[in-house]
């Protein structure tokens, strides 16, 4: 990323701002605004996570807020209620209140003497979700928004239940806001009251993973601030962006597909990272695109931010396997409209072991079967790669081992593909709950196996995920796993491989027992959205920029990071475990002589194929120090299960100094719903 120094508008910075919304609460805001709004007012822009403004996500805020205040805006950066120095308490995600508030805020922005009147609201994962929640309110000074990497679907389509299965990811983003929401505010700024304020929060602490357990359904508590309940309440025009290693690619598509707004679509190679940071790279110059954004419906002018495709997104050619790459070769490609009038969706039919030519049949009436080990699903990388440490799948061939395995013959000619594959299923099972994970693979030549992607399917959510059904034993079913949206080329001479398996663990919790599955060929295919090799003249995307921004605030690496992704298994007592360790090791923020320390550990075991032991564990600890301060937090989360039922256990202890002020335990049993 190339660093700015030099940038149209002289900017001021305000460190903290206390912001009050209705019910008295005040937030906390980091303002960057051109030092000429004091007499010429201009549109304000709001980023509002709870991610720590002060010290935690300080070095990316300093990459693009100072830019965009740079080219002619107020750009504000408020921590959610209960989080940073704002003041409250945080206990879950997307609630009314901070639905509210961030009305509040808005408002308050809009009656600034350095503000026009009009907003925008812009944001990566939570901060993206917090904007496209907000615009279906409708608040009166919203103007436009600029989101990465969300969804429009708390309940299928989020780190939380895919497929109506329970994700791991539930329980390691339950553990990551578990910790985040039980530090301390930075005395430096709210003095005294830090103590007080953080007592609160530790005392109004709950396991995050408790709540989202206990609705397993799609029902009113998924349903709220899930945009795709109602996509006509989005009035404002917007920007939507994520990446193909992303777990939140499907939603720009869907947005495309269903908002009666201008719009425009962006998906690139990356992982959970704004687009001008991506990885695996081709990262663009993305924050050229935002300004332009702004510019056009912010600021009235006419530029290019509405011209060409409605959909840029970046073709990745066949690599082989890696649980990291620094580049994904490729090239970016665009389509008028989505869904496109280019694509072609395509049906094969299975037969044993074999994807047959599209169009064509298959022998009616032949069974298949497969009964997974549970180590099938500790090459699956997380849910959503966060690219530290390297976390894409690696090469399927062992996975495929476990699986009811089908390929193509190879291929004559190039193929791609772009959107969303789906596997259609006549089958039967041996249990009344039971899952179906479906994988696609690019496989080359020499064997080697890389994934392109992968759908679940909790079959007792087949015809529905808001009423479950069990399934009776031996009988029949047609069912449909969708696949996560992709962009894929495969070169003339490898292979399309479908793998089906009946637990994908870690990736996913197992059902209750070992299932095993039957599938029968004639009325089961793989539907794949087949493009164009050839890109069309009048939809050719026009070059990004190259990344910028404005130089990150300095941060010494004071003791190192460490990252680590383990598999193993041993075969006295046939225990398996993935154990991942993410420590950032500690960072000091020079502006604010604040030294920060976190460390994530989680950890995945089961025991050969008994389904009762799997277990998962996601801990954290997180340090603030400077001078004689120094606090520290470190909660644990477990979660085991019976055949009938989950159990939950976590624990929060609070260190002020070496001594521990706080301590609570929490135990909590809930009932499995057809999971």
């Amino acid at each position: 990323m190339r660093a700015v120094t030099s940038l149209p508008c002289a900017i001021k910075e305000e460190e903290h701002v206390r912001i009050p919304v209705s019910d008295g609460t005040r937030l906390s805001a980091r303002i960057w605004r051109p030092t000429a709004s004091d007499d010429e007012p201009v549109p304000a822009v709001l980023e509002y996570i709870p991610y720590r403004k002060r010290d935690l996500s300080s070095v990316r805020d300093s990459i693009h807020h100072p830019y965009m205040a740079g080219h002619g805006y107020a750009c504000v950066r408020v921590d959610i209620r209960g989080s940073g120095e704002s003041e409250g308490v945080l206990t879950d995600e997307y609630l009314e209140v901070e639905q509210t508030d961030a009305e509040d805020v808005l408002a308050w922005l809009a009656d600034q003497p350095w503000c026009d009147g009009r907003t925008g609201m812009m944001g990566i994962s939570w901060g993206a979700f917090s904007a496209l929640q907000v615009a279906a309110r409708r608040p009166p000074s919203l103007r436009a928004i600029v989101i990465a990497s969300f969804t429009d679907d708390r309940y299928a389509d989020d780190m939380h239940y895919m497929g109506g299965c329970l994700l791991s990811d539930n329980l390691a983003e339950a553990g990551t806001m578990f910790a985040y929401a039980t530090c301390p505010p930075d005395p430096a700024l709210v003095g005294d009251r830090w103590r007080d304020m953080w007592r609160e929060r530790l005392e109004n602490s709950r396991p995050w993973a408790t709540e989202w357990l206990r609705h397993q359904r799609r029902d009113d508590y998924w349903r709220h601030a899930s945009v795709c309940e109602d996509y006509s309440a989005v009035r404002v025009p917007v920007l939507a962006s994520s990446g193909w290693a992303d777990g939140y690619s499907n939603a720009v598509t869907r947005l495309l597909e269903n908002l009666d707004v201008p719009r425009r679509g962006l998906i690139g190679p990356w992982s959970h990272k704004y687009p001008h940071l991506g990885e695996p790279g081709p990262a663009i110059g993305y924050l050229q695109e935002v300004v332009r954004w702004w510019d056009h419906w912010l600021k009235d002018k006419d530029n290019e931010a509405m011209d060409g495709p409605m959909l840029r997104t970046w073709m990745q050619e066949s690599v082989p396997p890696s649980t990291s790459y620094e580049e994904r070769p490729g090239r970016w490609v665009g389509e008028p409209a989505w869904p496109s009038p280019h694509i072609e969706r395509l049906s094969h039919p299975l037969s044993p072991h074999r994807i047959g030519a599209p169009g064509g049949t298959a022998a009616d009436g032949t069974g298949m079967t497969v009964q997974s080990p549970l180590s099938v699903g500790q090459f699956a990388g997380k849910w959503a790669s966060y690219n530290a440490p390297p976390d894409l799948p690696y090469d399927q061939r062992e996975e495929d081992g476990g699986s009811m395995v089908f390929d193509t013959d190879p291929l004559p000619e190039r193929l791609e593909i772009l959107g969303a594959p789906t596997v259609e299923l006549d089958l039967s099972v041996s249990e009344p709950v039971a899952m179906v994970a479906a994988r696609l693979s690019d496989v080359a030549p020499d064997g080697r196996a890389t994934r392109v992607s992968y759908g679940l399917l909790n079959l007792t959510r087949r015809d529905g995920r808001a009423a479950p059904e069990p399934l009776v034993p031996g009988e029949r079913y047609r069912a449909v796993v969708q696949l996560n949206g992709t962009a894929q080329a495969f070169p003339p001479g490898h292979r399309i491989r479908l793998s089906l398996s009946t637990s994908y663990w870690p990736l996913a919790w197992p059902p209750p027992r070992p299932v095993l599955l039957t599938v029968y060929s004639g009325a089961s295919a793989l539907t794949l959205p087949v493009r164009p090799a050839a890109e069309p003249d009048e939809v050719a995307a026009r070059p990004f920029d190259e990344p910028e921004g404005t130089p990150p605030l300095e941060a010494t690496q004071v003791s190192p990071p460490e990252q680590r992704w383990t598999v193993s298994r041993d075969l006295v007592g046939y225990n398996a475990s993935l154990e991942i360790v993410k420590d950032n090791g500690t960072v000091r923020y020079e502006d604010i002589g604040l030294e920060a320390g976190r460390r994530a550990y989680e950890r995945y075991d089961s025991v050969a194929d008994d389904f009762q032991s799997v277990r998962g564990e996601s801990a954290w600890t997180m340090t603030f120090r400077r001078d004689d301060w120094e606090v520290r937090t470190v909660t644990r989360t477990v979660l085991r299960s019976t055949e009938t039922e989950f159990l939950l256990h976590a624990t929060l202890d609070g260190y002020e100094g070496g001594e521990r002020v706080f301590s609570r335990n929490w135990s909590e049993t809930v009932p499995r719903d057809h999971l």
